[in-house]
């Protein structure tokens, strides 16, 4: 296991704590992310795109002109697709874009993310984020104490926290329950409270 140093909200280094190798240390396979980040972003796609087809059009059906004799090519009922205001031909329709991905796809991929930034060293141990009230700056002030511009928190139970971190720019909370790949690569660093990987841990192993 990797030894890594815990810091307080003030940046100052409390002790350190162990990193199961499995889960913070292995080789990391990009390939992975892709197919990750992609299934999260199909199921997300609302897939409300509807368009009509001619059946569907207000108008009549009556024959614009003759069929022979104007010169003019076939022309049949106003509702037409190669006419303007006409239906549309195979145009989208209500859909789900949401697929299966295999659950040990996505837990080999939620583990490279976490080893790459702990590689990358962004990845942060604070022993725990308290806050005696939602104050957005009190966050805004860490962050600024470690040198953060882009943060993903992750916290266990924090209500403050969740709160206090919304509004800040670039900066996201999570339950570890809700830790997942496109968050964890989205933003440059990653902060993990103790209750956090102990939760993470829990998830994660085998």
């Amino acid at each position: 296991m990797a030894k890594v140093d815990v810091f307080n909200m003030l940046n100052e280094r409390v002790g350190e704590i162990d990193l199961p190798d499995e889960i913070f240390a292995v080789p990391v396979r990009e390939h992975l992310f892709w197919e990750a980040v992609k299934w999260q972003q199909a199921r997300r796609r609302s897939g409300t795109a509807c368009t009509r087809g001619r059946s569907e059009i207000s108008g009549s059906t009556r024959k614009l002109f003759r069929q022979k004799g104007t010169g003019r090519a076939r022309r049949g009922d106003i509702k037409s697709p190669t006419l303007r205001g006409g239906g549309t031909v195979f145009g989208p329709h209500p859909r789900s874009y949401s697929y299966t991905l295999p659950k040990k796809v996505r837990r080999a991929a939620l583990i490279a993310a976490l080893s790459r930034r702990n590689e990358e060293k962004h990845l942060v141990v604070i022993d725990r984020i308290d806050l005696q009230e939602a104050k957005t700056r009190q966050v805004a002030l860490m962050l600024n104490r470690f040198g953060m511009q882009s943060a993903l928190l992750v916290d266990a139970g924090n209500v403050a926290l969740v709160r206090s971190g919304r509004n800040i720019p670039r900066v996201a909370v999570l339950e570890p329950m809700g830790l997942n790949v496109e968050d964890v690569l989205r933003h440059d660093h990653l902060v993990l409270t103790k209750a956090a990987i102990a939760a993470i841990e829990g998830r994660l192993a085998r």
